[in-house]
């Protein structure tokens, strides 16, 4: 989340309309006034309605004696709209900061009235509150549609990979009710493998499998064998941009660059550097170790309350993505960098202990390590105790995957 600063220059001689945006799928709730203790005026604007927002700015102007260039500051909840709202209001000079839904205060009480009309009411006066000067909301930072863009290739990796293990899932299902084990997770790579195992598969009383059953699994390992091909081809293209960025490419993006970067550290990988770099140190800039490790929800929160405190675990506040990226690269790091500081500040502080204890030091260890990587990346230090890789071995490291 982005800290911003405010203007002091904001005075009652000077005021500001502020208007907040509750957003639905057809219509948007406005709540417009100039004063956090003010009143404000709701009106109702179809949705995706520009024109008539825009009149609905003017008209407020109008009402309440404002001035045609006066500041008007806007703000959403993130969402499902994304962030093209915000780009259009900027464009037309419209000052907007898009919140996390997480940092809005509410009542406590277990029986609440909620409604649009109640949350654009209070989303305008925290939002007066908010360029008051007061610490009251977390603004999302807001990135580039290019820098947006780059997003969806490792995202989509992603959730190819997730759907072809609901695809096998499937299959292995499927025939466990007839007590058949093909084990469709080693096999579902060779479309024609599984599908020979299967024809020659037969139930407890020797029988062959039902006919319709046979035509799920086919129907499944067709998805499966499609989900693969596709997998290859955007793996395929990951490398070659990464190639491309190792090589200096003058059409490399930023976050290609930091990617070719990261890869160069034994155990983070291809995968992992362009996630870290899409998703984090592409377009992000970070002030210190602490703004790193919130943004992945790698911090603590304890909580104490008179009496002896106790600690809740790590927020898990940030991008899930990259917090459970930094897990799964937190023990590669230990296989891969058994000399650097971070390896062997784990086996000093873990000792012998059980696997509870080892999976609760991994996750120190993941914000350590996100922290090292962040100062190599940005400022060209590299972890103590780390191991590069060479030209010739990034390069069969790749040929390899």
């Amino acid at each position: 989340m982005a800290r911003t600063t405010h203007d002091d220059s904001t005075t009652p001689a000077h005021p500001r309309l502020h208007v907040a945006l509750e957003l639905s799928l057809n219509t948007w709730k406005l709540a417009l006034t100039t004063s956090r203790a003010g009143k404000a005026r709701i009106r109702d604007v179809k949705a995706r309605d520009f024109p008539g927002f825009l009149t609905e700015i003017q008209d407020a102007k109008k009402r309440l004696g404002l001035a045609e260039d006066i500041r008007v500051v806007t703000c959403y909840e993130a969402g499902r709209d994304g962030f093209w709202i915000h780009r259009f209001l900027e464009a037309h000079g419209i000052e907007n900061v898009v919140i996390d839904p997480a940092s809005i205060e509410v009542n406590r009480r277990s029986r609440r009235p909620k409604t649009d009309r109640l949350d654009a009411q209070k989303l305008v006066q925290l939002l007066a509150r908010h360029h008051d000067g007061e610490d009251v909301l977390r603004v999302v930072r807001v990135p580039s549609v290019e820098a947006e863009d780059e997003r969806r290739l490792p995202r989509r990796l992603r959730t190819l990979k997730r759907r072809r293990v609901q695809a096998t899932n499937r299959i292995q299902a499927a025939l466990f009710q007839h007590g058949v084990d093909v084990s469709p997770r080693k096999l579902c790579f060779n479309k024609r493998r599984i599908l020979q195992e299967v024809r020659k598969a037969r139930q407890w009383d020797g029988t062959p499998l039902p006919p319709d059953l046979l035509d799920d699994v086919r129907m499944f390992v067709d998805q499966c064998d499609l989900i693969t091909r596709q997998i290859k081809k955007l793996e395929k293209r990951q490398r070659e941009v990464l190639r491309e960025a190792r090589r200096e490419a003058p059409e490399a993006t930023p976050a290609q660059r930091k990617a070719a970067t990261l890869s160069r550290l034994r155990g983070v990988g291809d995968v992992g550097a362009y996630v870290l770099a899409t998703e984090f140190f592409g377009w992000r800039t970070f002030n210190n170790r602490k703004e790193v490790g919130a943004l992945a929800g790698l911090t603590g929160t304890p909580h104490q309350s008179g009496g002896p405190g106790r600690e809740q675990g790590i927020s898990k506040a940030g991008n899930p993505r990259v917090r459970t990226l930094m897990v799964e690269l937190s023990w590669l790091w230990l296989r891969f960098q058994p000399e650097s500081k971070t390896t062997r500040w784990f086996h000093e502080h873990v000792g012998k202990a059980g696997s509870r204890g080892k999976r609760k030091a991994i996750v120190a260890v993941a914000r350590k390590l996100l922290v090292e990587l962040w100062h190599f990346v940005e400022h060209g230090v590299v972890p103590e105790g780390a191991v590069l890789m060479d030209q010739g071995e990034g390069d069969h490291a790749q040929a390899a995957a």
